[in-house]
């Protein structure tokens, strides 16, 4: 298997991961029902975001937390979200920047996990 090198690798990694999610029964009700999410444009957003992070094309420009703030997401969303990710990718793709993607989605995950606690703490 190749490594990710390419924006079209990102992008058929991105595909392939959100169509898990959509099918996902924890996930996709988050992203289809509650969030609503728009996946014309969505997916397309994703595709900068990981272009951005992996391959350092600067073409993400935004702050992806504030929209998941709002959402009722719990610890077994997150450990979901990574599971399908690493699943998802470890299909496609291997070697160092494919380790970076894994490493990568943990600490969003992590990150993004963190702040819902705070946020929850805040709010009881």
């Amino acid at each position: 298997m190749k490594d990710i090198e390419t924006k079209e690798d990102v992008a058929s990694m991105v595909s392939g991961f959100y169509s898990r999610v959509n099918e996902d029964p924890l996930l996709g009700p988050v992203f289809n029902d509650v969030a609503r999410v728009n996946w014309d444009e969505h997916l397309p957003t994703m595709v900068s975001f990981w272009s951005s992070l992996l391959l350092g094309t600067g073409d993400y420009k935004g702050q992806p937390f504030p929209k998941h703030a709002v959402l009722p997401l719990t610890s077994a969303h997150f450990d979901q979200w990574v599971r399908l990710f690493n699943e998802n990718i470890r299909k496609q793709f291997a070697g160092p920047v494919t380790d970076q993607a894994i490493h990568q989605a943990r600490q969003i995950a992590k990150l993004f996990e963190f702040k819902f606690n705070q946020i929850q703490a805040r709010n009881t």
